[in-house]
């Protein structure tokens, strides 16, 4: 029950992006098309769940005096993999995202996960952490995206949604509207909860 818990948790009521507002630089920077954020949430979910379980696998061999260095060191060894990955397969997205994806190593979010969870817990756990973190941050990106995407171009995933009449709201492609979007849906999304807690306190 604790592990689903651990999963579910990234998903909603921890989400790194609208509940803990972390790895704010890859979300305002390539969530202008829906995409872009499906591929850097998918990259960053892939580098949680190996970090998470090389962390989890180690801890007891690492000294504690080192044991940042070394959780990055493991990060950087799964952010590398991923870089060649998309670089070897996916040379489009690859240019799109560019910088943004060596950055994964740098994120708060797996750090924090790494020194927070893995660090503390079983492989098996601390890998349904990273999963529901990723998975989290990948639709919280992606929904970014869409609605940026739909604002800004009259589409989804490059799917035109309206006629020739669509007048096109350009600052939602622009890093402007990159902020604008994401304080809106935060406003929303505490809105929410808030609401949650009042229902329950009632």
């Amino acid at each position: 029950m604790k592990a689903i818990s651990a999963f579910i948790n990234g998903l909603w009521k921890e989400n790194p992006t609208f509940r803990l507002v972390l790895g704010m630089c890859p979300t305002l920077a390539v969530t202008n098309a829906a995409a872009n954020g499906v591929s850097m949430g998918l990259a960053t979910t892939f580098v949680l769940v190996g970090s998470n379980i090389m962390v989890s696998a180690l801890k007891k061999v690492i000294p504690d005096e080192v044991r940042i260095p070394a959780y990055v060191i493991i990060i950087a060894t799964f952010v590398t993999i991923a870089d060649l990955v998309l670089a070897a397969f996916f040379p489009e997205m690859y240019k799109v995202l560019g910088l943004f994806i060596p950055l994964i190593v740098v994120n708060c979010i797996i750090l924090a996960r790494a020194e927070a969870f893995a660090a503390k817990n079983g492989i098996g756990k601390s890998a349904l952490d990273g999963l529901g973190m990723g998975l989290g941050f990948t639709w919280a990106l992606t929904f970014l995206g869409i609605i940026r995407e739909i604002l800004g171009m009259g589409s989804v995933f490059g799917i035109k949604l309206f006629g020739e009449g669509f007048v096109s709201w350009i600052i939602f492609i622009l890093p402007p509207g990159a902020f604008l979007t994401l304080g809106l849906i935060l406003g929303l999304f505490n809105a929410m909860l808030s609401d949650k807690k009042k229902a329950k306190c009632n």
